[in-house]
């Protein structure tokens, strides 16, 4: 209350605050355990970005990457570290001892609620922090600091400043933003953390007494005392500044120093090979960020220059942590190389060779440091006439001037306009283009309907734009082309429908035969009786050896004990619990040594897994419902519709239609599917959360061992 009455924060901030705390007061974990969240998602890897399921599951306590029905990769919310925002649809999530996950989501709405789901993740973790400080001390307070702080916010056209509640704790700083006024009054507080213990974190002092900067890997977030505090306080604002500094950089190296060990002794726990190690070169990197407005090797420290996250999507959400200024990351330049003296300044342009470069911290001890390439005699004509970069046309018409002014920002239009040598597309088409659904028939093609939507205008593109009253002729073929795109209504949906509506099919295409494999593995497995009876021989044999070590007998074993049998070896070491229970087969019921011809479908070891595929249908419901949202949005009205409209609607309709039975079926297939693996899970005694793949696996490994052990006994 006296923060209102002092107007440091409005009444709509003081409620926040209110609501924020009584939200703390409760676990966050408790709110959604049991609860299961699927997302599409865009993983970066191989040059290309690839579409997977990022599935956030509180009733494992696990995030899930998921790839057709297979389970990629998985990480305990426990080595979940930070999610940084970052522009537009990207985003990535920091783990402990485990590399980043860069990722871009399907929509803006996606990525805020994933962004908001992971902050409680982080929350969690918090909260269950051991009862020891960094520095070895209890911690007697989760809060070490706090106070209100102004962040700022960079946009394409000004700097604007957010007020936020920032909290400093063990390892972080915790904020809570209170600036946004009546935009989030129905959202829900949401913690977003600036992780201060990964090893690269500095703060320093900015010009004035009033600013400071905390310096994280890739970004620069910039703090000020807000005008209001330092007018109804009587503290010197630079004490203010002083404590602020001094404590955050006091706890980032005492945290530091503490988790540097911790941290070690987790990544030797983890193979690398478990991890998508993926190294660009620097121009492909270069230009693939570029194409998000992104760079962390060019990007410039210009508050002018930093585009401002796209908010494509008007629906209301949780205030998300606003994007900082990219730090930038000069990389350390190669050694000199003699300038090639046969090319003249007037010759053509060669397309660029995207090697790997050596570190130059490893030249000297290579073949490398001795090379000279002076001394290879090359065809240059030869090499410059293969290799120059022909000069196609965007569009008849002249080419306009590399000097001309460019409405939109430098970096985004560099990489829209090399998108645009290859878009044979005049700006005035594009619309027509977007009512046509296949691309056999005249429409886009998949790769240029992606590339338009990361290249989307955001709302100050398009307040920019719309105050340009000129004649579209004069302007940038940039421009022209992002003129055209503001003028679209729904541009970002209708994008987005072309490209689910073609991406729909083929999906449930790859997925059927999946799920169809799984439904035919547990109907054998459920009716197969020599398998059973293999078992048995297995649990009177194991009763039998450990009755004579002085144990108690079992009534049944885990499916996961097979893996086990060649682990156990006797006196010959050649000789394991295995060749034991392939001799009992064959002394008293050999007709049992087939089991596996009733287990035709566990000859190879399963890829996809049920919970893969069950998320993978899930998430298949959700773009077909957004396709019905979207042809709802941009349905014409009647009496305005062209013939051109009017049929695209009916075909969006027919297919609509033909999508909702298939996937009907889809569903009621996998539903079978779980019901029929929820059986075998309680038929031997299995937890009900145990995932196919794992049961499956074990099947299938065992089945094949036992087919060694056999020819090695029986040969």
């Amino acid at each position: 209350m006296n923060m209102v009455k002092n107007k440091e924060v409005s009444i709509e901030g003081a409620l926040h605050l209110a609501q924020k705390e009584v939200y703390t007061e409760k676990d966050p974990q408790d709110l959604l355990t049991g609860s299961q969240f699927n997302f599409s998602i865009y993983k970066y890897k191989h040059y290309r970005w690839q579409k997977r399921i990022l599935q956030i599951d509180f009733n494992t306590k696990t995030i899930f990457n998921i790839e057709k029905g297979i389970i990629k990769k998985q990480f305990p919310f426990s080595q979940v570290k930070a999610c940084e925002d970052t522009e537009r649809r990207r985003f990535s999530i920091v783990f402990h001892g485990r590399q980043d996950y860069e990722l871009e989501a399907v929509s803006l709405d996606d990525k805020r609620k994933i962004m908001y789901l992971l902050s409680r993740v982080i929350q969690s973790n918090s909260y269950k922090r051991p009862a020891e400080s960094c520095s070895g001390r209890p911690v007697e307070d989760d809060v070490i600091h706090e106070g209100l702080l102004d962040l700022q916010q960079n946009t394409c056209t000004s700097t604007e400043w957010v007020k936020y509640l920032v909290q400093l704790r063990e390892g972080e700083l915790a904020l809570y933003c209170i600036g946004l006024g009546g935009k989030n009054k129905t959202a829900d507080p949401v913690t977003n953390t600036i992780n201060l213990s990964d090893g690269n974190v500095s703060v320093s002092k900015e010009n004035g007494c009033s600013t400071f900067s905390v310096q994280t890997k890739g970004h620069n977030y910039l703090f000020r005392i807000p005008f209001t505090v330092q007018k109804n306080r009587t503290e010197d604002v630079s004490k203010l500044q002083n404590e602020w500094v001094s404590l955050i950089e006091r706890y980032c190296q005492l945290c530091k120093g503490a988790s540097l060990p911790q941290e070690g002794s987790q990544g030797c726990t983890s193979s690398e090979a478990d991890y998508e190690d993926v190294t660009v070169p620097l121009n492909e990197q270069k230009e693939e960020a570029l194409h998000f407005g992104v760079s962390s090797a060019t990007t410039s420290l210009n508050k002018s220059s930093d585009p401002q996250p796209a908010e494509e999507e008007a629906a209301p959400a949780s205030p998300s942590l606003p994007l900082p200024m990219s730090k930038a990351e000069v990389p350390p330049a190669p050694p000199a190389l003699p300038q090639p003296c046969s090319l003249s300044p007037s010759t053509k342009r060669t397309k660029a060779f995207h090697w790997d470069v050596v570190p130059c911290d490893k030249i000297q001890k290579s073949v490398w440091g001795s090379c000279d390439p002076c001394k290879k005699k090359i065809d240059v004509s030869r090499l410059c006439n293969q290799f120059q970069i022909q000069d196609t046309a965007v569009f008849s018409g002249n080419e306009p001037s590399v000097n001309q002014h460019i409405i939109l920002d430098q970096k985004v239009a560099h990489n829209f306009n090399i998108f645009l040598k290859s878009f044979r597309i005049k700006p005035s088409e594009l619309k027509e283009k977007l009512y046509i659904i296949h691309e056999e028939s005249g429409g886009l093609t998949d790769e240029q309907i992606t590339t338009l939507r990361r290249y989307m205008p955001t709302p100050k593109d398009a307040e920019r734009y719309q105050s340009f009253k000129g004649s579209p002729s004069e302007l940038h073929v940039v421009d022209q082309f992002m003129l055209e795109m503001c003028k679209i209504p729904h541009l970002s949906q209708r994008l987005d429908l072309l490209l689910t509506v073609r991406e729909l099919p083929v999906s449930m295409r790859d997925l059927e035969p999946l799920i169809n494999q799984k439904i035919q593995a547990s109907k054998q497995l459920q009716s197969s009786q020599k398998f059973v009876a293999v078992l048995e021989y297995i649990l009177a044999i194991g009763n039998h050896l450990n009755e004579k070590a002085g144990k108690d007998k079992a009534k049944g074993f885990r499916l996961s004990s097979l893996t086990k049998l060649p682990l156990l070896r006797g006196k010959e070491r050649t000789f394991t619990l295995l060749h034991a229970l392939v001799e009992q087969i064959f002394l008293h019921e050999p007709d049992l040594a087939k089991f596996s011809q009733e287990l035709t479908e566990f000859e190879a070891v399963p890829d996809a897994s049920m919970k893969g595929l069950s998320a993978e249908v899930d998430v298949l419901k959700k773009e077909l419902e957004n396709v019905i949202q979207c042809r709802r949005l941009i349905k014409p009205k009647t009496t305005k519709a062209t013939p051109q409209e009017s049929q695209f609607c009916r075909e969006l309709k027919d297919l609509i239609q033909k999508y909702e039975g298939d996937l009907s079926q889809l569903s009621k297939r996998c539903d079978e599917m779980k019901k029929l693996y929820s059986n075998i899970l309680v038929k031997f005694g299995e937890p009900q959360d145990l995932d196919s793949q794992e049961l499956f696996g074990w099947i299938s490994s065992f089945i094949s061992e036992f087919r060694k052990a056999c020819a090695e006994v029986m040969p």
